[in-house]
């Protein structure tokens, strides 16, 4: 049985078709990736299978009961963490865990979840003076507390530092390999590509795309070479030597109408040597998971950029 079931699921707002039709599951011991731009349906999806939102038309299960009908089982079995909120500002790390604790039966230990997100040095630091990355973990942590079989993680790397992105990958794998059922809401699409076993993009509350990073990054990639280079080369030079149309499709982004020969290749490669311009990186018939984002949904890279601040303002409710 599916930890997470969604089947022919619609949610409207009156006249607003908000998720139109959208089917998937998330089996035990499974990292899912629910991607798509501002207002493709993601948290209409997330706040149903939650049970804070009734379907217009479809199913939704967790572990197999239903999120409205079958509430406080649900509940005792899911950790939800939103990107802001749900503490009280004076209130310290400590105290909150051990709060969150005494809601459930067999919580987790406090302690150890500071230690295991990374906030021992400062669990006894009120939330309104923790940074904003130390605020995300606490998030993570408060999720987890009551051991849930199902975790929603919304934009879990969202504003951290480097080594805490580290940290929350092994605690989304170590979730994993404990057979908890993780459904990942993220605009960093290079994270969700490193830590998902299986990717579903929405767009306009329909499902354009499902399966594994690696399937939907091969799937429709042409026989081209992508690289990476200073913003603004001559392509029209760069396209006659390679006898081919080259395109700078982002600053700095350049796709090459040609087959990843290894003579193309070399040809590329010695003509930038040549200007003394550095190669960024090198892709033959192969998309990133952002290039396959972007062909999907009509998103502009800049808006992809620029997405995940502006969501990290607003929680939901």
């Amino acid at each position: 049985m599916p930890a997470l079931e969604v089947s022919g699921l619609v949610v409207r707002y009156g006249a607003v078709t908000a998720v139109d039709g959208v089917t998937f599951a998330v089996e035990p011991g499974q990292v899912l990736a629910l991607l798509g731009p501002n207002g493709a349906g993601k948290t209409s999806t997330v706040e149903t299978l939650e049970g804070y939102r009734r379907p217009s038309e479809g199913t939704v299960r967790v572990l197999g009961w239903d999120p409205i009908g079958d509430r406080a089982e649900v509940v005792a079995r899911i950790g939800v963490m939103l990107q802001r909120g749900g503490v009280y500002p004076g209130m310290n790390a400590h105290d909150a865990l051990r709060l969150f604790a005494a809601y459930y039966d067999e919580p987790d230990s406090p302690d150890e979840l500071l230690e295991r997100v990374g906030l021992t040095s400062v669990a006894h630091t009120a939330w309104r003076r923790l940074s904003g990355g130390e605020q995300q973990r606490l998030s993570l942590a408060l999720a987890l507390v009551g051991r849930p079989s199902v975790a929603f993680l919304d934009e879990p790397t969202a504003g951290i530092d480097p080594q805490a992105r580290l940290l929350v990958r092994d605690v989304i794998r170590d979730l994993r390999d404990k057979g908890v059922a993780v459904l990942l809401t993220t605009h960093e699409l290079e994270e969700a590509e490193r830590v998902s076993d299986r990717v579903v993009i929405l767009d306009r509350g329909k499902v354009v795309a499902e399966g594994t990073a690696a399937e939907l990054m091969t799937t429709g990639a042409g026989n081209d070479i992508r690289f990476g280079a200073p913003a603004g080369l001559d392509v029209a030079a760069l396209g006659a030597r390679l006898s081919a149309r080259v395109e700078e499709e982002r600053p700095g982004e350049y796709r090459v109408d040609a087959a990843a020969s290894p003579d193309n290749v070399a040809v590329l490669t010695a003509w930038l040597a040549e200007h003394q311009l550095p190669l960024a990186d090198l892709r033959a018939g192969r998309q990133s998971l952002e290039d396959v984002f972007l062909r999907l949904t009509g998103t502009t890279s800049d808006a992809v950029a620029d997405r995940a601040p502006r969501e990290r303002r607003r929680s939901r409710r």
